[in-house]
């Protein structure tokens, strides 16, 4: 075992399940809370309390007669508080195979012994793991410090609309469900068992109470059986001590199809407080969760009219805390790209660039598409597909259908209005309507640039107004082999739609289903930090526009034939001959993302 680590093993018994013989996620919130504050001590040498719980993913359940290990250890400590990273794994012990449960952080602060001041020493880092979690450590920091200025930003910039959720579904005045019938109001009274080793109310007691009164509010709209799938945050506020009266209230705030955000609220009470009807907030979260059928089919939850003014708040309040947490993804859990390049094979071009248009129509056509952000001419939508996310960004621009997708198609543009993209070169004019092209992107966060090697197929429609496709994916090319000045990755799916509005608008679409390598470019947007999105979509609108770049497309077209002549000259000659046009490649490849798809 690492120093600063700890590991808790329980056998799970019938005492600690609920009525589906599950183990229940309140007594996993008891048990997580006390193996991480045991890591905390130990890194600290002195008492440490919860300051908060975040980001807690529940990936499998666990059963009755299964085995359950909690590994906690601090990833990085700062002057008196520490970042703690949870795993917990279940084993069946009958055929002896593991499984991920669940996956969190939490933060502790130490308390100072009389007048002494705290600074923590730093955690060692043995391995190289341990590094990456140490710098990862410090951007989960600078998001936590962030969140509710973040959180704030999002809500003011909702209020400039109606909710776009809203205004789609405006049609039928009767579908929706208020949410008044799923609150929940409990109390308990804190006693001595209560307690932890500090004398105050202990954490995961009072996480494992919220979660209860939040499954009553999720099973009340749905009907069915309800599962935690994450936690936004525990923030612990203030402490309670034995003799308080917990009072909790929850209810429902919104649904998002297959899940519910339920938000739940804690107040403590004394004597006093109690009868004067004054109590101290120490508590907040916000609990995501998942429902099946008596078939163990996924449930869609019904959609919610929000009413009154708080209704209201609550609603946009969840959609801002979604867009936050799809741009956490990144930053709390960084995963290694597993590539799955597609090889390029002259022979079997035909296929690779039906292939590469068919995937874009059936990203398109994917439902579930949520709005996250809907501003003057731009709208931005989000998918969720397990680990996957992908985004959907939606302009209007005054411009021609026919000559937007003549814009589109021409990738080495790109760098002129994309601020992502630092070059595009044309590698192989593989025909009329596909070309190979080399991207190269700035570098993010401190890591290397990236580079592309993209396959980009367009595709005109038979009949006036119907839609332009634009479609891009990574291909292998053995011309350009990775570069040691980039890191080689990969656009999965990506591109553009132009759909005619008239004879002289249209509206322009950019999608991408983004890999981990692309996420880095998104993360901030998604999460409302930052508006790069926005940026590389009104660039964009404004290249459309302004009629610049189809004089710069002309003049590249003429220039392209003209070498092209060259190049056949060369060859008739016997001179120069090469397999595909010569070009001086300068750095790396383009990543096709949402963020610089700008759309």
């Amino acid at each position: 075992m690492e120093p600063s680590e700890v590991h808790m093993t329980q056998a799970i018994q019938p005492a600690h399940a609920d009525v589906r013989g599950e183990l229940s996620a309140g007594q996993l919130l008891k048990w997580v809370d006390v193996t991480a504050c045991l890591a905390a001590e130990r890194h600290a040498g002195v008492s440490c309390v919860t300051a908060s719980v975040d980001d807690i993913q529940f990936e499998e359940t666990a059963r009755v007669g299964q085995v359950l290990t909690i590994k906690a250890k601090v990833t990085r400590a700062f002057n008196t508080s520490m970042e703690i990273s949870i795993k917990v794994m279940v084993q069946d012990m009958l055929t002896g195979i593991e499984k991920l449960v669940s996956v969190a952080f939490s933060t502790f602060v130490a308390k100072p012994v009389g007048e002494e001041k705290i600074h923590l020493k730093p955690v060692r880092l043995l391995t190289e793991q341990d590094c990456m979690e140490h710098d990862l450590a410090s951007e989960r920091r600078k998001v936590r410090l962030q969140h509710e200025d973040t959180f704030q930003s999002l809500m003011q910039e909702s209020s400039k609309f109606e909710d776009p959720t809203c205004e789609e579904e405006q049609g039928d005045e009767d579908e929706g469900m208020v949410t008044s019938g799923t609150a929940v109001q409990s109390i308990e009274l804190v006693l001595p068992p209560h307690a932890n080793h500090h004398g105050n109310t202990f954490g995961g007691q009072v996480m494992a109470w919220m979660e209860t009164v939040a499954t009553i509010a999720a099973s009340r709209l749905c009907r069915a059986h309800t599962f935690l799938k994450s936690v936004d945050m525990f923030k612990f506020r203030g402490a309670s001590t034995i003799g308080d009266r917990l009072f909790f209230s929850a209810i429902v705030n919104n649904t998002f199809q297959t899940c519910v955000e339920v938000g739940v609220r804690v107040e403590a009470f004394d004597c006093r407080e109690w009868a004067a009807g004054r109590g101290r907030h120490i508590n907040s979260a916000f609990l995501i969760y998942t429902a099946v059928d008596d078939r163990a089919e996924p449930v869609a939850f019904p959609r919610i009219k929000p009413v009154s003014e708080d209704d209201f708040r609550r609603y946009r309040g969840a959609i801002a805390r979604k867009r936050i947490r799809l741009g956490r993804k990144y930053v709390i859990s960084h995963r290694e790209e597993v590539p799955v390049f597609t090889h390029w094979d002259t022979s079997k071009q035909e296929s690779l660039s039906e292939g590469n248009v068919e995937a874009l129509r059936e990203l398109a056509a994917k439902s579930g598409w949520e709005v996250t952000s809907a501003l003057d001419k731009i709208k931005i939508y989000t998918l969720e597909e397990q680990d996957v996310i992908s985004v959907w960004v939606e302009k209007r621009v005054k411009c021609p259908a026919r000559l937007a997708y003549r814009l589109l198609c021409d990738f080495t543009k790109r760098p002129s209005w994309d601020p992502h993209y630092t070059s595009c070169n044309l590698i192989n004019q593989v025909s009329e309507d596909d070309q190979i092209y080399h991207i190269t992107c700035a570098n993010v966060n401190g890591d290397k640039p990236k580079d592309f090697v993209v396959l980009v197929s367009g595709r005109k429609p038979p009949t006036d107004g119907n839609t332009y496709l634009v479609a891009v994916k990574s291909v292998v090319l053995p011309a350009v082999p990775p570069s040691p000045w980039y890191t080689r990755s990969e656009v999965v799916c990506a591109g553009f739609l132009i759909q005619p509005t008239d004879s002289s608008s249209c509206t322009v679409s950019y999608l991408n289903q983004m890999s981990a390598s692309i996420l880095p470019y998104f993360a901030g947007n998604l999460g409302g930090w930052s508006k790069s999105i926005e940026e590389a979509a009104a660039s964009c609108i404004r290249f459309i526009e302004s009629g610049d770049g189809l004089r710069m497309t002309d003049f590249q077209t003429k220039k392209n034939s003209s070498e092209e002549v060259k190049t056949k000259l060369r060859l008739k000659t016997g001179a120069g001959v090469v397999a595909t046009p010569a070009v001086t490649l300068r750095c790396g490849v383009v990543h096709c993302g949402p963020l610089s798809t700008s759309t």
